[in-house]
């Protein structure tokens, strides 16, 4: 018996969210069943630690020295967008147990698939040895959400998105302290380091209630397509009558 073939592509985040996007997203919308894994740096790791759409608000990196003053491009949501594509994001050292399900899940599924995974960099400026501690605050402040978008849940007629992080329960001050890319604007840009940590909370808290509200809506199956009812020979009374013609 032959083997089932299994194709994955392997990027970061600069590829995935930015430069080979396009490429990206005609793999998602091609239907085919291939699964994607994007190891999300959150900045181009390879090439020298410039800022990426997936860099996040206040970090600084290359091309962003006073901290990116924009929001990170949500790549999950935009692939959910489809319907047809299992999206789950996750973080090995927050949930090791809900990273090995995502990427069951994404391998049993017969569609394209995409797991977001965060990783952690050198270019972050944290302590490497403790880089899984990093990830578990990360979701802790709810600056990394851990998700799974399923399509087949979604045509059982359950909610196809599980959203497996709890609530925020610390700030994302916490997260945001543990890695040079976000301390070092305090020192340089004070005052531009407190209005973008400002910024950052309320992203995470309106990212939140949104995947919250979005995950808990109640949906149903889709109704099955009704068939055609055959059709009936006319009878003498229902033909048209010539003009002039009486029956």
């Amino acid at each position: 018996m032959l083997v089932k073939k299994s194709v994955w592509i392997v990027g970061g985040d600069g590829w995935a969210y930015d430069i080979g996007y396009g490429g990206l997203d005609h793999v998602l919308a091609s239907g085919r069943n291939v699964n994607v894994l994007v190891l999300d740096t959150e900045v181009y790791s390879n090439t020298g630690g410039q800022a990426s759409k997936s860099t996040p608000r206040g970090a600084v990196a290359k091309f962003a020295a006073g901290g990116k003053p924009g929001p990170k491009k949500d790549l999950g949501l935009m692939a959910m967008t489809y319907g047809n594509v299992y999206v789950a994001s996750v973080a090995m050292g927050a949930k090791d147990e809900h990273t090995l399900k995502a990427f069951l899940e994404a391998e049993a599924y017969e569609g394209p698939s995409i797991i977001i995974a965060y990783s952690h960099c050198i270019a972050h400026g944290i302590d490497m040895t403790t880089a899984m501690t990093d990830q578990k605050v990360a979701v802790e402040s709810g600056q990394w959400l851990l998700y799974r978008y399923s399509p087949e849940r979604g045509a059982a007629g359950e909610n196809p998105l599980a959203l497996d992080s709890r609530a925020p329960t610390r700030k994302v001050q916490d997260y945001l302290l543990q890695q040079t890319r976000f301390k070092m604007l305090t020192k340089s840009k004070p005052e531009d380091a407190k209005r973008l940590w400002a910024m950052a909370q309320h992203d995470v808290e309106t990212r939140y209630r949104m995947y919250e509200y979005m995950a808990s809506r109640k949906t149903e199956a889709p109704a099955p397509a009704a068939k055609d009812a055959p059709e009936t020979p006319a009878t003498a009374a229902d033909k048209p009558v010539p003009t002039g013609a009486t029956r």
